[in-house]
């Protein structure tokens, strides 16, 4: 009998594991902070800032850029964008942060892109380069300041969308394998410029950057060409921003004599920073940690690369801090959080460029990103940063027919007709001395730091309390926002209380209301 031949059973190829580790991990890094940055994201009302921009977003452009730079610090850039945005999907509190929510879901994945751009100027394998993304997109994903700002109709999360996509583009630029695509330098001076207009600091940015380019660019490896573009490009740049250069002189005046911030350097202070690299406390050791074995990984023969890192994620901050102890206080953490970016990506590489001693970084990535996680949930139990809701509602319970609301300072009415509004409730409001911005009193303490609301002299609340209009009203209910900082010695009150007694007074953070009734 013929031999048959034996045909070898066919065996599925194992599973390669290695690929799908890391995209499984991936998911669950955005499950994780898709879930932070939803959550209650619409149950939680706009505070005073985001009541701001709300209020430019619902005037034209014409009010935009002739009026919001009489008043408001920051240029009207970030304002029309978000009033373009609410022409086209409304401004209801969804819209209002959906623009904030989908540019904090955005640098998301540039973070991935820029951690690739940096892995292959390490010269990594692409297996390498793939965790390192992950690292790097799962690190951002629950980052403490990025978690926060992508929640803030503010411009904040789009300054850390535009910087960290600035900072992918200095990695795709800098980096040692050819010349770089003039798209490249197109795109990142375009971003140069937005970082300029997007808030009054921006110019802190746009120097940090051109100081990044500057250290991480092989010069003697550019051609002319690039280094003309580059040239004519931040001239460009710098033409553009002039008008924007006009606005932060002409409001600087006024920051300077009359901002409620204090700074100081206190141990609260490090805290305040390393929220911003990391987590705040001793547990922050690790987000140093890290940092150093990215130093490592990164080693000497690429020190351009280490520097422009550490300059983008450093710089800012010490800007900042340098400026708050010599000429003003302008040091607000949510204003230093694009910082993150640069700052989480050189963390990531220390992840996964431990190879000796793996566990190392890993070790204290896991730490790090189980702290980030647990004060996410921390800073989201906590509920809304002003609770206008429950003010509304401690107010409905209490009103009657023919009662007002008089907000001093003026600025106090804005988030509040913004929750009245979303509770459906109509109760008059009068914002005292005049709706924002109370351009025509040129006479009044702007303690808020803008001309836009202005305390009065005494004798000028006296007035007010004893006009006709005034005296008519039943009850009125004082809302004082922050009265400890604009208005210390409790002058209107003490005008509206020389003919009326208090009835009732809530008082939940800076929200003051005190309801004051005719004896």
């Amino acid at each position: 009998m013929r031999a048959t031949k034996r045909v070898p059973a066919i065996r599925p190829e194992p599973v390669q594991t290695k690929a799908i580790r890391p995209a499984a991990l991936a998911v669950l890094f955005l499950a994780l902070g898709l879930a932070l940055r939803l959550w209650h994201v619409t149950r939680e009302p706009l505070w005073l800032d985001e009541a701001y921009s709300a209020f430019a977003a619902d005037h034209d452009l014409a009010f935009l850029w002739r009026v919001v730079p009489l008043y408001e610090t920051h240029p009207p850039f970030y304002y029309t964008l978000l009033h373009l945005w609410v022409s086209v999907l409304g401004d209801s509190l969804a819209a209002l942060r959906g623009f904030g929510l989908l540019s904090g879901i955005a640098t998301l994945p540039v973070m991935a892109l820029a951690a690739d751009a940096a892995g292959r100027w390490l010269g990594w394998d692409t297996e390498r380069r793939r965790w390192l993304a992950v690292a790097a997109f799962g690190l951002a994903c629950l980052s403490l300041a990025m978690v926060e700002m992508a929640r803030q109709v503010r411009p904040y999360p789009l300054m850390v969308l535009v910087y960290a996509a600035a900072t992918a583009l200095l990695l795709r630029i800098a980096r040692d394998d050819g010349r770089p695509p003039r798209w490249s330098i197109l795109a990142y001076l375009l971003l140069l410029e937005a970082m300029l207009w997007l808030h009054n600091l921006g110019l802190l940015y746009a120097v940090t950057l051109t100081i990044a380019l500057a250290l991480a660019l092989p010069w003697r490896r550019l051609r002319r060409g690039d280094l003309l573009l580059l040239a004519i490009g931040h001239f460009a740049v710098a033409l553009a921003y002039l008008p924007g250069l006009v606005i932060l002189h002409e409001q600087s005046t006024v920051w300077r004599h009359a901002t409620w911030l204090r700074f100081a350097l206190t141990p609260m202070l490090f805290d305040r920073v390393m929220t911003l690299y990391g987590v705040p406390g001793w547990v922050g050791v690790a987000a140093l940690l890290l940092a150093a074995a990215g130093l490592g990984a990164i080693g000497r023969e690429r020190w351009r690369l280490a520097a422009m890192l550490l300059v983008l994620a450093l710089l800012p901050v010490m800007l900042a801090i340098v400026i708050s102890l010599t000429i003003t206080p302008v040091f607000v953490t949510r204003i230093m959080s694009p910082v993150a970016a640069p700052a989480l990506l050189l963390l990531a590489i220390g992840t996964v460029g431990t190879v000796r001693r793996p566990l190392i970084g890993i070790g204290a990535a896991f730490i790090l990103m189980a702290s980030m996680l647990a004060g996410d949930v921390q800073t989201r139990a906590l509920g809304a940063f002003q609770n206008w809701y429950g003010a509304i509602d401690w107010l409905a319970a209490r009103v009657s027919p023919g009662d007002m609301i008089y907000a001093y300072p003026n600025e106090g009415a804005l988030p509040l007709r913004r929750a009245l509004g979303d509770r459906s409730l109509a109760i008059p409001v009068r914002a005292i001395p005049a709706e924002v911005p109370a351009l025509e009193i040129r006479h009044g303490w702007h303690p808020t730091g803008t001309r836009g609301v202005s305390s009065l002299p005494q004798a000028e609340l006296d007035a007010i309390a004893q006009e006709p209009a005034t005296r008519a009203v039943p009850t009125i209910w004082l809302l004082r926002l922050g009265p400890e900082t604009f208005d210390p010695g409790g002058g209107f009150l003490r005008a509206l209380a020389r003919d009326r007694r208090i009835v009732r007074h809530y008082r939940d953070g800076p929200i003051d209301i005190i309801g004051l009734s005719r004896r």
